[in-house]
């Protein structure tokens, strides 16, 4: 509609772009609001696909899992949506037990060999890390830097406000990075093995101290409870978007944001392809950051010094998932059943996927995580696919495809026009990650691999799985900041990338909620509850 002026634009149809369009339309239905999508699909970096053969799993190729204790705007969201009519159940999500295998410096370990026999772990650790866990160990340290805030009884925003007042070896946590402080209060073996029985490698890199310290305290603290979701986790924005269009939005799909600029008279986009612009009151930016650098170019707001110095306060992290489905749990006989095996190989971590009821598949169709990887891990997997980010890089007209995997539906003939099908693995990924997990679970034989998924977040236009906050940015100041980059200018930005919650939809929230009160909107979870 070449005439329509929108009240609200929002671009992006992730969780916090279709979050804010339901609030706007529920709390102000008189306000016209749309939604515009790049791809063909609502969610974002959520992406729940069911494998073929196996219909009681769900493959998280995206965000898998929340922790209510410490998540109170998507436990206040799920309640709501409940309340509405919608079905989001959730299960325990198993990470770490006992008897799960550490793969270590080609040593095996059960999980509770660092506690009953440390000295077979391949470290040498000093007499006060010796006997702990990995992220015991970085716990004690996170208290050393920060002494009293792993107290029992505080809460996130207490905890956040002990570290922006910190001072560690004379200046603040926020001018330091997480790495460089931790190897000042433990052994740089004590480092290596957090960092290699962690699981992650960009979650203990030399990211903004102030931020990753309560980060950390969050996801890996005492005894966290991770919940999944029984029908998939993006089951959330997908009823998110149903409520968005029965309370009477639209979501416009195949719409790719190339440049926008703010008049007298409010914002006009212009999408790739689409002859007309659209033209809004209000511009509401759900984007990560690597997705407002690439419209950055064709936008002056967005090249303004102050706005480029928001938006570049933080990094993206790369991160990909490769779910792999066999005939069989062919990983019983190695002692474990649920939760995880970590190692130092490239595969990093894999997890022995539960069912949709949160139990171990211990017969029949069976799926893993074949490999969870991210930072600079990923880089060993460049030779084994097509390159990651070559594809956007100027110059490069041309990319290699890999030869893909075929699986046995599509070798029987079955259609293959399916969401698992859709993310397709490269096989020569498929054949290193299989000899990886037969090696970490010591069997000289492992089942042939009948399907495989498989997703990037490196790719554009996400460039991470997850963003970080930078060394040297006031993450409380900029986190406000970015809401409205510039003061009486009705365009707005929300998402995971610039909140006290990254890589988690509980940031999306968060900052969806600071614009929508921008526009008026009271959050369903106020600040410093």
């Amino acid at each position: 509609m070449p005439d329509e002026v929108l009240d609200v634009a929002i671009v992006g149809a992730g969780v916090s772009g279709v979050y804010a369009g339901w609030r706007l339309r529920t709390a102000r239905p008189e306000r016209s609001v749309a939604v515009f999508e790049a791809s063909d699909r609502v969610g974002g970096r959520l992406l729940s696909v069911r494998p073929p053969g196996i219909d009681n799993m769900v493959a998280e190729l995206g965000g898998m899992r929340i922790l209510p204790a410490v998540q109170p705007r998507i436990r206040r969201l799920l309640h709501k949506l409940n309340g509405a009519g919608a079905h989001i159940e959730t299960y325990d999500f198993p990470v770490d037990k006992p008897a799960n295998i550490a793969y270590l410096r080609g040593t095996y370990l059960r999980l509770e060999d660092f506690r009953t026999a440390p000295d077979r772990v391949p470290y040498r650790l000093n007499f006060l890390e010796d006997g702990k866990v990995p992220g015991e160990i970085v716990l004690n340290a996170i208290e050393q830097i920060v002494p009293g805030i792993t107290a029992e009884g505080l809460d996130e925003y207490e905890r956040r406000e002990m570290v922006r007042n910190c001072v560690f070896d004379g200046r603040p946590l926020w001018e330091q990075g997480f790495w460089q402080v931790l190897v000042r209060v433990i052994s740089g073996e004590a480092y290596m093995l957090s960092l290699d029985a962690g699981g992650y490698q960009s979650t203990l890199s030399n990211w903004n101290a102030a931020d990753a310290i309560p980060w950390y305290l969050s996801d890996f603290g005492v005894q966290p409870e991770y919940k999944g979701f029984k029908q998939g986790f993006q089951q959330v924005p997908l009823t998110l978007a149903e409520l968005f269009r029965k309370a009477g939005g639209r979501i416009e799909h195949g719409h790719h944001l190339a440049r926008f600029e703010v008049g007298e008279e409010g914002v006009t986009l212009h999408f790739q392809g689409e002859p007309e612009p659209v033209r809004a009151k209000h511009l509401v930016l759900a984007m990560p950051r690597r997705a407002l650098d690439l419209v950055t170019p064709g936008s002056p707001l967005l090249q303004e010094p102050e706005v480029k110095r928001l938006v570049q306060s933080v990094t993206p992290r790369p991160l990909f998932k490769l779910f792999t489905t066999y005939a069989y749990p062919w990983w019983i006989p190695a002692g474990v059943e649920a939760g995880r095996t970590v190692t130092d190989l490239p595969v990093r971590q894999t997890y022995y996927w539960p069912t949709d009821e949160g139990e171990p598949a211990l017969n029949g169709p069976a799926m893993l995580m074949a490999s969870y990887d991210d930072g600079l891990n990923i880089g060993f997997w460049d030779g084994f696919r097509a390159k990651r980010g070559v594809g956007w890089r100027p110059g490069v007209e041309e990319l290699r495809e890999p030869e893909y995997f075929v699986g046995a539906a599509e070798r029987r003939g079955e259609s293959t026009d399916t969401d698992w099908h859709r993310y397709r693995a490269p096989d020569p990924m498929v054949a290193e990650v299989a000899r990886q997990l037969g090696l970490i679970h010591g069997l000289a034989f492992t089942p042939k691999v009948l399907e495989a998924s498989y997703r990037d977040w490196g790719d554009d236009p996400f460039g991470g799985g997850w963003n970080s906050w930078n060394i040297g940015v006031k993450s409380w100041e900029v986190l406000h900041g970015i809401v409205q980059p510039r003061e009486g200018v009705p365009v707005y930005v929300c998402g995971e990338a610039y909140s006290d919650a990254q890589g988690w939809v509980e940031g999306a929230l968060q900052t969806a909620d600071l614009v929508l009160a921008k526009l008026g909107i009271d959050p369903l979870v106020s600040e410093g509850m």
